[in-house]
């Protein structure tokens, strides 16, 4: 398989850091940071409940977000969510800030997300939604700008889902789900001593319902008996840029690379084996990253496996390159809770 020629990149992919796992020396060196950022947290939510009421929206908002800093399965959890909503009657749209994204100069930052737009412009995640939901996706900084936007151009929806957003306390909503990994809260103490990005378990009563689900093979222990369990999978096929399948089964025994630019790349290649595939050549990225530097010249003549995320971005470099969906096995349990969590529908 051809490749551009790479150029050199300025960062790796940083692994989750050790010390967010246990309070070891350099997590308590890191402690006071920690402290520092509880505060400003704390600071910010204030000021939202007093001088900035949260916007509420004319329809029910659903947020879909990490605790935790680093992948956790939120955009598979945004997928499925959407899915489910639609099957019951809903009308959904989404809104996200479009993490890593450019505004073109002159441009307005709320924008739509058509599925044939470019990651640069929108973000890869609000893309994959967008070309994997079939519903109407915008993206801005300020949520509920994006959702305003939404449902001005389809006046229709009558429920938004945002991905990303628990601690974007300007955007009001109706119901929260968390999503956990097998990591789960780790060493229990926040960014950057730890991977939490709030207090878990909360210290204030939350301002709507909160729905857990757990995401890893297995449940931390740390969170044992809280929420649902919904492991994640990969699918038994990876898709071609013109949307062909091709069986896992049938990749068995090819020369191989793995690519991935996501938060935690050695998971997807750990699954990857699992699956028993022969991975020859391992390719971490930084999460987000764009691919502008091509692929390094180890890939050179393999066939080439990546995330669905990492593929919007991937495919106009590499075209051959082969994505493998994620899949999370949620329980009905889960999708009743939700359903009664919801108002009715209008």
């Amino acid at each position: 398989m051809t490749t551009p020629t790479p150029r050199p990149r300025r960062h790796r992919a940083p692994a989750t850091p050790d010390h967010w796992l246990a309070r070891g020396a350099r997590a308590r060196l890191l402690w006071p940071f920690s402290v520092l950022y509880g505060a400003l947290a704390a600071l910010d939510r204030l000021r939202h409940r007093v001088s900035r009421v949260p916007q509420r929206l004319p329809v029910p908002v659903v947020v879909v977000g990490n605790v935790v800093a680093g992948g956790a399965g939120k955009t598979p959890t945004t997928l499925a969510l959407v899915r489910h909503l639609r099957s019951r009657g809903w009308r959904p749209g989404v809104i996200s800030r479009g993490y890593g994204r450019e505004t073109p100069p002159g441009e307005p930052d709320v924008r739509a997300v058509p599925p044939d737009a470019s990651a640069r412009w929108v973000g890869d995640e609000p893309l994959l939604i967008a070309r994997q939901s079939g519903v109407p996706v915008f993206v801005g900084r300020r949520r509920a700008e994006a959702g305003q936007a939404l449902l001005a151009a389809y006046p229709h929806t009558d429920i938004l889902v945002c991905d990303d957003g628990l601690q974007h306390h300007a955007l009001g909503r109706d119901l929260e789900i968390c999503v956990f990994d097998e990591r789960g809260i780790g060493n229990g103490w926040l960014l950057p001593a730890g991977p939490l990005r709030e207090p878990w378990p909360p210290r204030r009563e939350p301002v709507c319902p909160r729905l857990v689900l757990h995401t890893g093979q297995r449940v931390a222990p740390s969170l044992a008996g809280t929420g649902w369990h919904a492991p994640r999978r990969l699918a038994d096929y990876a898709l071609r840029a013109d949307g062909g399948r091709v069986a896992l089964q049938a990749l068995a025994g090819r020369p191989l690379a793995a690519v991935a630019g996501i938060a935690r790349p050695q998971a997807f290649f750990d699954m990857l084996a699992q699956a028993g595939l022969q991975i020859g050549t391992q390719v971490p990225l930084p999460d987000h990253d764009d691919f502008s530097g091509g692929l390094p010249p180890s890939c050179d003549g393999l066939t080439v496996l990546c995330t669905e995320k990492d593929a919007v971005k991937l495919w106009p470099v590499v075209p051959g390159a082969l994505a493998v969906p994620m899949v999370l096995d949620i329980p009905s349990a889960f999708w009743d809770a939700l359903d009664k969590a919801l108002p009715p529908i209008r």
